[in-house]
């Protein structure tokens, strides 16, 4: 996971021509694509939708140059996190349905229904296409230039003083988890050899957590000391310069709202008329 984080940001310095967009752009249209898709009804609609935003994702990250194999690993990489939700709303009944179908019966009670199924499947689909617009805009917009634009739409400069301590002591943090990796690995230790007593590899995962704590948190003592001598203080804030988009910034982004606009519309219209 650290790994993957770095590789993230490598990613971002790389050149193409969504990489060169304004971070405004990316971050007003990863914000647009899943507010559409969240407002999208819960119905069969949101198929066609999000065949149609998934394609226009394609089409994006195609211009990245970056491989499909690496959207694939990070999607992967987020599935502990939202397909557990989505399974288990196989089992649950809501409130988009009045009338369920068993399709099967297990025991303590437990029933598994046919519109469940088709209501896990339109919360899959949402969670994939809302996802690749995040991971578009992580891969493709270094964290820096992503805080500097959030700023310049208008985050209030104490958010942006936070987050940008945050990212840079989250890429502290990495760099000494990998420096203990490594170094428990030059004395042969894995966590996961079945052949180590399981108390011992239990006592060393505590002491290495504990280590990167006590180091992160001196590392942040000497950090704030160093920010107190060059001025820092309860006025202080990240200095944002002002920087007007370019014409063909405005343009992408103009096709790019109404596109995201119109599809839902579209779809939902020609739903509306065959009913």
């Amino acid at each position: 996971m650290i790994e993957e984080l770095f590789q993230i940001e490598r990613d971002a310095y790389k050149d193409s021509i969504i990489h060169r967009i304004d971070a405004r752009v990316k971050i007003a249209i990863a914000f647009a694509a899943i507010i559409a898709l969240v407002a999208v009804p819960y119905s069969t609609m949101i198929y066609t939708v999000g065949v149609i935003f998934f394609f226009f994702f394609c089409i994006l990250w195609t211009c990245t140059r970056l491989s499909f194999g690496t959207f694939l690993r990070r999607v992967l990489a987020i599935v502990p996190l939202w397909g557990v939700i989505i399974f288990f709303q196989i089992f649950l009944k809501n409130k988009y349905y009045t009338e369920y179908d068993v399709l099967f019966s297990l025991p303590f009670g437990i029933s598994i229904y046919a519109q469940s199924i088709e209501f896990a499947f339109i919360l899959l689909v949402k969670f994939i296409i809302c996802i690749s617009f995040i991971i578009l805009l992580s891969s493709t917009t270094k964290m820096h230039d992503m805080l500097e634009g959030a700023a310049r739409m208008g985050l209030p400069a104490e958010f942006a003083l936070a987050l940008g301590m945050m990212i840079r002591y989250l890429f502290v943090f990495g760099y000494m988890f990998r420096k203990i990796n490594e170094t428990l690995q030059t004395r042969c230790f894995d966590a996961f050899d079945h052949r180590l007593p399981y108390p011992y590899r239990l006592r060393q995962l505590g002491y290495t957590l504990g280590t990167m704590f006590i180091r992160s948190y001196e590392q942040g003592e000497r950090v704030y000391t160093s920010m107190l001598c060059r001025g820092y203080g309860r006025d202080s804030y990240l200095f944002v310069e002002r920087k007007p988009l370019k014409g063909g910034e405005w343009a992408f982004l103009f096709i790019s709202m109404v596109f995201i606009i119109a599809v839902p519309l579209a779809v939902w219209l020609s739903s509306f008329r065959l009913l």
